[in-house]
């Protein structure tokens, strides 16, 4: 079976762009990483370490964030919601 000259050039030129596209979504990388376990054990405790960095440090600001308007909401002498935030506010306090 013989393929066209015009055929020929059109399978190369998709096997350049193939080529091309595969080197610009970097997976030899990527597979050399799989490969080396060291290098993935190290690059995923690196990650672990700092997600939990910042799940710490994100929930500190809005547990701050929500005593905040929970003291402003408390200063507003609004019934029922003021003696429960209230409540809350004083146990946030005492842990302190």
């Amino acid at each position: 079976m013989f393929i066209k000259k015009e055929e020929s050039s059109l399978l190369e030129k998709q096997i350049e762009n193939l080529n091309e596209a595969l080197q610009k979504s970097k997976i030899q990388e990527l597979y050399e990483l799989l490969g080396n376990k060291k290098e993935m054990i190290k690059r995923n405790l690196i990650s672990g370490i700092f997600r939990g960095i910042g799940v710490g440090i994100g929930v500190t600001v809005i547990t701050a964030i929500l005593i905040f308007i929970m003291q402003r909401i408390v200063t507003l002498n609004i019934p029922v919601i003021g003696e429960y935030i209230s409540d809350i506010v004083e146990i946030v306090e005492k842990s302190r």
